[in-house]
């Protein structure tokens, strides 16, 4: 799977991403992620991103026109490689892309939508920067435009990571087992006795939607001991049953 983010300061990726999990899936080639510098894609001397918002107001806007000049070299590219593949099966296969741009106003990442992307060959990821991007990116070029919460940042850059690092870790292989990501926080719940009756009704009475997902028992690792603070008795009694009781208790269920 391939990550292309667009970005006026590519460098800051450097250190994370070439670091531990990324890292190794990277060299792997099981992944492979790129940053690319929006200033490239301008046509004045001063390398000019963004400008003043029509009809006034605070702040700066990134421009359309690198933006919408920078997504079209990178689709290009992957083009042209992909047409260089002397293979029958790859030729007839299209590259499954989506564009996605960080904003305040987008709509809120889940872990549902981090499994819906990793099923795609190439995400494209756009960093607003300033006060925001000209909407015209999101009307025309982007397919999502997306938050990572109700917060505000300087910049789409630590979304871009957040996003990388959650598809990434689901594309197989990145993780060498993947047993641990069945039972991990936000996976969806298959079991029905989660989902009762009880719970619909609930739900229907107060007009709340069931989140059908659970957050991950609690762990613990050696010492059994420390300063007092000790490991629950049944997670060393070596009883599995009981075990799984208690984890099944322990986790926060759907709600």
């Amino acid at each position: 799977m391939r990550f292309d983010i667009i970005t006026i300061f590519p460098e800051i990726f450097d250190s994370y991403f070439n670091e531990s999990i990324l890292g190794r899936a990277q060299k792997k080639k099981l992944i492979k992620i790129k940053a690319h510098d929006l200033r490239k894609f301008t046509v004045d001397r001063h390398k000019t991103v963004d400008d003043r918002p029509y009809g006034g107001g605070a702040g700066m806007l990134l421009k359309v026109e690198p933006i919408y000049k920078c997504v079209s070299a990178i689709k290009s590219q992957i083009s042209k490689s992909k047409s260089q593949i002397n293979s029958k099966l790859q030729k007839s296969k299209k590259i499954k892309q989506k564009i996605i741009l960080f904003s305040a106003k987008g709509k809120t990442m889940t872990q549902a939508d981090a499994r819906r992307w990793s099923k795609y060959d190439q995400l494209i990821l756009i960093c607003g920067r300033y006060e925001g991007v000209d909407e015209r990116v999101a009307k025309h070029i982007a397919d999502e435009e997306v938050s990572v919460g109700n917060y505000v940042l300087t910049g789409g850059e630590i979304p871009a990571m957040i996003v990388t690092d959650a598809v990434a870790r689901l594309v197989p292989g990145v993780l060498g087992k993947e047993e641990s990501l069945k039972e991990e926080s936000f996976t969806k719940i298959q079991n029905s006795k989660f989902l009762n009756s009880e719970r619909i009704a609930r739900s229907k009475a107060t007009g709340s939607k069931i989140q059908n997902f659970y957050l991950e028992y609690p762990q613990y690792t050696r010492p059994e001991d420390f300063m007092g603070w000790k490991v629950p008795e049944v997670l060393l009694s070596g009883n599995h049953s009981e075990i799984k009781k208690w984890r099944e208790k322990m986790s926060k269920k759907p709600h």
